[in-house]
């Protein structure tokens, strides 16, 4: 414990003698935290629409106007012919294109159904796809308004027509807002991103600075150089997920319905597990360049594509669904989303959380072998 505790204090004097090292890594990440969430939603509302009315009547503007008191549509332009859709579209003025066929009026006054042609931007898919399921469920509303309208008009009593009742109730996330998804997860991203690329240089610094050697001929073991090397760090990445997590209920008002402690446990091993990489990187590599590169290829891009953190894992190819399995992102990332969103307790977690625990004595204790095989 006291060559443990030596080398930790080590490691914190490196730290003090260099204050901006030490603002830039709690700073960036609030930094960060707030970039990314304003940036990466899939809230999509007020979509820039163009319409072509090719009617002209009362009901053809009643529909325009259902369009724009949506709220998920914005109506800001008019236009004549199909010919200026192509424009529209290459000029990215707009995402939607509403085309109203002549007679829409008179097909729904004669109890037919009116002619609504949707037209989306598919360069952006997302949009496209939610514009698009957006106008057809807006078009049936209105189709049953106009309905039940013209059947009251003739006197019949619609108030005990039969017809299916469908009421739906959206657990966890009510509003559906794309930030209670996104902040648990930006958790795990940035820690990741912070403890591997500032760990990957702890040896290679080591090898620069001449007291590579030192260490070497010390009659320490390797794994307790792997455990003083990781303990600063520990604290610094369990201050980042304390801080993001509390910015992220304030400021962003992610709830927050599960255990502390749990959190606490599931981070602390998360973080191990993300040191002990940085320890490996740092073991194999010659330079600072090297290992800093090194490090945002296995810590960033894997964090970001490979742990469900944007896109679902079950949507993508086996292979990659295979490999999603050794980074322990995916796990942690289950974790905060069930604690924060659902106050899951480790009845439900135990399978993630043994996960990070058997990767955390799998990567330090690799750490270690590599080190000695260096050394």
């Amino acid at each position: 414990m006291n060559r443990i505790l030596a080398i930790a204090r080590k490691e914190f004097i490196h730290i003090r003698r260099d204050p901006r090292l030490l603002g830039m890594i709690l700073l960036m990440p609030i930094f960060q935290l707030f970039l990314y969430s304003y940036a990466l939603s899939f809230d999509i509302k007020h979509l820039p629409t163009a319409v072509m009315d090719f009617d002209h009547t009362t009901m053809s503007r009643q529909y325009v106007n259902a369009l724009e008191q949506s709220n998920y549509f914005t109506v800001n332009k008019s236009l004549t012919t199909y010919s200026e859709v192509d424009k529209t579209f290459e000029s990215n003025s707009d995402r939607v294109v509403v085309v109203i066929a002549a007679g829409f009026g008179d097909e729904l006054s004669a109890g037919r159904q009116g002619n609504v042609q949707v037209l989306v931007d598919g360069s952006d898919a997302n949009s496209a796809a939610l514009g698009q399921a957006y106008a057809g469920a807006l078009s049936r509303i209105f189709g049953s308004k106009v309905a039940i309208a013209q059947l009251q008009a003739k006197g019949f009593n619609t108030s005990g027509a039969a017809g299916l009742s469908s009421n739906t109730r959206t657990w966890y996330n009510p509003e559906g807002r794309s930030a209670s998804y996104f902040v648990p997860g930006l958790i795990v991203v940035l820690v990741t991103m912070v403890t591997v690329m500032q760990t990957s240089i702890t040896l290679v610094r080591e090898k620069e600075t001449g007291t590579y050697e030192q260490l070497v001929v010390s009659p320490m073991r390797r794994i307790e150089l792997m455990v003083g090397k990781i303990a600063p760090w520990s604290l610094i990445g369990a201050a980042q997920i304390v801080l993001i997590s509390v910015i992220g209920i304030v400021a962003f008002g992610i709830p927050f319905r599960g255990s502390p402690m749990l959190l606490a446990l599931a981070s602390l091993l998360y973080v191990i597990c993300t040191l002990g990489l940085g320890l490996i990187v740092s073991a194999v590599s010659e330079t600072i360049d090297t290992a800093t590169q090194f490090a945002a290829l296995i810590s960033f891009l894997p964090t970001f594509m490979l742990s469900g953190y944007i896109f679902p894992i079950s949507s993508m190819p086996w292979l990659l669904q295979a490999i999603s399995y050794l980074y322990p992102a995916r796990y942690f990332i289950d974790i905060t989303r069930m604690i924060f969103l659902k106050g899951s307790g480790f009845d439900v977690m135990w399978p993630d959380m043994v996960a990070l625990g058997a990767f955390a004595v799998i990567i330090v204790s690799l750490a270690a072998s590599l080190y000695r095989e260096r050394a």
